[in-house]
């Protein structure tokens, strides 16, 4: 009453409710993004300014990206939350003017193997699952299981339906397995599109008397709620919130894509606005406040399909493929000719006002009447209290002389290569297509990053989405710097020089001052590494909220990063007779712009592993899959030195010198050398490595050596001739490097510890994820 200076409608509560809700208002989050840099020389549209942050990529050219979430809804309607959360992201991308060009996941599911699972009593609600293995053993039961199964493949065939019918292709992401998020999924979709400088739009209304054209499809009731729903925890009645699940049409967004972009063209658009979030509510006074005007709209004249709807329900409804346009007075006409010439409405509901108000009435009657900036930029602001978790002082001590050494080394790597996470995902990329629009360059599983040709313009783009959600269970600030940290290794493994980064930073809830101070810690890591990496953060989203009765997730940040490989003019030397040989195919690879991707290719490559490797466990693949341990401190990160690496990949990459590259994360370098053995099905071929008897070597636990996941290293192939040549640019930049061995044969020889075929390595790691799927 004190803002109306009325008693508020019904309309005007439910109005209030989800503009100032978590989901909407980031009332608990904006105190701590303001520490990410966002400012950067090809930044052009900075985060939080529009839907999207436009990224300038040269050739008049721009490229628009974001990442968000749709978890609570995947949680209760995994095919129709996945789906719906494809086509808004889709919108965002769009809406800046920007054809949409790929789609990236980024998934989160529990365990898939039943597996009874060890802890203590509860020292605090908070993550208490996953305290060391001592004290009485808790069953999962089997239910819970079938349930991630049952999630997973909703999950996936969402994506994948929404996307194949849309003909948008989704290229790459990522998806890890943890009984944390058994209750509590996480989808986080990435699109990213190109625009042409000029032609960036602007989601502001401006011009008083401007009409406000709704367009798209007819409103429902389906997603009623659906900010507000995403704004509180995961319950067992939770199933009551599916009407709060939007239902989506990816041929009606196809529709959408194309008109949009054609009225976009004709000049007449002044703002545009998804109806994302809190649906026309949100476009409505959002436009207005950065227009710093008002609006008003008829809901009487919203389209509907439904009968008997109130203006509550037509103001709070999330129904999909819906926008808000402005536009100048008197060229109405235009923009609808061009909607109906693809079978959409296009209606004016309303105009730009003077008075900075949000006015909705219905007919004649007001049922709404609100001071835009009260809704919007002046929402209230939280400074919740922040306590440092009681687990980290458990689960962060890991005496390593307490974790027996495996008796079969050989045995350990198959079971990391069986293990979800780690394993194949062709099970899922299969069921996308990822080659709608002939730009996907590089297949999906063949590079640590995918690859898409930017027409007419000579580049190429690479873009990753990563995360590591139990590095930053241990330790939120190593986590978030990680997080950066491994997106742009992906990166510069084929070549791509990082540009920028979206977020997504899924928590618990935030009314807990642990998950306060987690989410705290992750972001002044990220923040740390945005800033020595010089990839400003350009948008992104906070999904709070994510727990249930049983414990929050593992606060997990997934950073979705974007880079260029650019035409290069320099020239290899010419001395060695073989490297004159050389030449021509050489520059052909510089100036036909060939990424580097993961698989070994010819037999005698020499292998080398560039950057250290530390005796460290801690949040290590092996510990959880071979020890059942979810301890210690992740592995150790430089800023200034993966700086270094990265740039020296750019390089040599750029001069040729670099056949293969993939980074070591899940499963340290074992992991790594397997899979370069085995990613590329038609070419499996196999590498011999002798470990050196330096004292370093000795002094080492021989399951860090081998599974460790120190940070900061890449393993590489070259030419045995641009061995030195790569040396040089290694020791230029301060990284080390050891020579590992070769590449050839049909088994992987790690000696002395192990020797496997790759036969048997490819079949366990392709075959992981189906044979799970399979159980009854």
């Amino acid at each position: 009453m004190k803002i109306l200076g009325h008693q508020p409608t019904v309309t005007e509560v439910g109005i209030f409710g989800v503009m100032w809700s978590e989901h909407c208002a980031y009332s608990s989050s904006k105190i701590y993004l303001r520490k990410f840099p966002t400012k950067g020389k090809r930044v052009l549209i900075p985060a939080g300014k529009e839907n999207a942050g436009v990224v300038d990529i040269g050739h008049g050219q721009a490229v628009a990206f974001k990442i968000e979430s749709h978890n609570h809804p995947s949680a209760v309607e995994p095919h129709a939350g996945a789906a719906t959360g494809v086509g808004g992201i889709i919108r965002d991308i769009f809406t800046m003017g920007a054809r949409p060009l790929a789609l990236f996941d980024s998934l989160r599911f529990g365990t898939l193997t039943p597996r009874p699972v060890t802890s203590p009593k509860a020292t605090s609600r908070l993550n208490s699952r996953e305290l060391p293995l001592r004290g009485r053993v808790t069953g999962r039961g089997v239910n819970g299981h079938a349930r991630t199964r049952f999630l997973l493949d909703g999950v996936v065939r969402g994506i994948a339906d929404y996307g194949n019918a849309v003909g948008i292709p989704t290229v790459g992401g990522e998806i890890a397995f943890d009984e944390g998020y058994r209750e509590n999924p996480l989808v986080n979709v990435m699109c990213l599109g190109i625009v042409r400088r000029q032609d960036i739009a602007r989601a502001k209304a401006s011009g008083a008397g401007n009409p406000v054209l709704y367009v798209g499809s007819a409103t429902g009731r389906d997603g009623l709620g659906g900010a507000s729903f995403a704004s509180r925890e995961i319950t067992e009645g939770s199933e009551a919130d599916r009407p709060a699940v939007q239902i989506g049409d990816p041929f009606a967004e196809k529709c959408l894509i194309e008109a949009t972009l054609e009225a976009l063209a004709t000049g007449v658009v002044v703002g545009i606005q998804d109806m994302g979030a809190a649906g026309l509510t949100c476009s409505t006074c959002e436009t207005a406040s950065r227009g710093r005007c008002g609006i008003e709209i008829d809901v009487a004249k919203v389209p509907r399909r439904e009968e008997g709807m109130t203006p509550y329900d037509v103001m709070l409804s999330e129904s999909q493929e819906r926008m808000l346009l402005i536009v100048k007075k008197g060229r109405e006409a235009k923009v609808k000719a061009v909607f109906a010439k693809w079978g959409l409405q296009a209606v004016e509901i309303g105009r730009v006002t003077t008075d900075g108000l949000m006015r909705v009435k219905d007919g004649e009657a007001v049922a709404a009447e609100l001071p835009v900036g009260a809704l919007t930029h002046e929402a209230p602001v939280y400074d919740r209290p922040t306590r440092r978790p009681r687990y980290l002082a458990t689960v962060q001590r890991l005496p390593l002389r307490r974790i027996p050494q495996p008796r079969d080394y050989g045995k350990a790597l198959l079971s990391l290569l069986d293990s979800p996470t780690v394993a194949s995902k062709a099970w899922v990329f299969e069921q996308y297509d990822h080659m709608v629009r002939t730009n996907t360059l590089v297949l999906p599983g063949r590079s640590d990053a995918a690859v898409l040709r930017l027409k007419g313009t000579g580049s190429l783009l690479a873009a990753t989405t990563d995360g590591n959600g139990t590095y930053c269970y241990l330790d939120p600030y190593a986590g978030g710097q990680l997080a950066v940290a491994e997106a742009a290794r992906n990166l510069v493994c084929t070549g791509a020089e990082p540009l920028a980064v979206t977020d997504c930073l899924n928590f618990g809830n935030p009314e807990d001052p642990e998950v306060m101070w987690q989410f705290k810690e992750c972001v002044r890591g990220i923040a740390e590494a945005c800033r020595v990496f010089r990839t400003p953060v350009t948008g992104g989203n906070v999904s709070f909220y994510n727990e249930s009765h049983r414990s929050a997730i593992d606060p997990t940040p997934v950073i979705g990063m974007i880079g260029l490989i650019e035409t290069r003019d320099q020239r290899p030397e010419t001395g060695d007779p073989r490297q004159k040989a050389n030449v021509s195919g050489l520059m052909s690879h510089v100036s036909g712009l060939k990424p580097v991707t993961m698989g070994f290719k010819d037999e005698g490559d020499v292998l080398i592993l560039l950057g250290e490797t530390h005796d460290e466990l801690g949040g290590s693949e092996y510990l959880k899959v071979l020890h059942r341990r979810k301890a210690g401190r992740p592995p150790r990160v430089n800023l200034q030195r993966e700086r270094r690496l990265q740039q020296l990949m750019v390089e040599a990459a750029g001069l040729g010198l670099i056949k293969s590259a993939h980074d070591c994360s899940e499963g340290g370098l074992a992991v790594a050398l397997a899979e370069c053995c085995i990613s590329e099905e038609e070419h499996l071929v196999g590498a011999t490595i002798e470990f050196s008897s330096s004292r370093a070597i000795k002094r080492m636990r021989t399951d860090a050596l081998l599974f460790g996941e120190s940070s900061g290293r890449i393993v590489v192939t070259c030419e045995p001739y641009q061995q030195e040549r790569l040396e040089l640019l290694a020791a230029r930049q301060a990284i080390r490097y050891t020579r590992l061995g070769r590449v050839g044969g049909g088994r992987l020889s790690l000696l002395p510890w192990l020797d496997l075929s790759v036969d048997e390595l490819s079949a366990v790691w392709r075959q992981s994820l189906a044979k799970r799927l399979a159980a009854a």
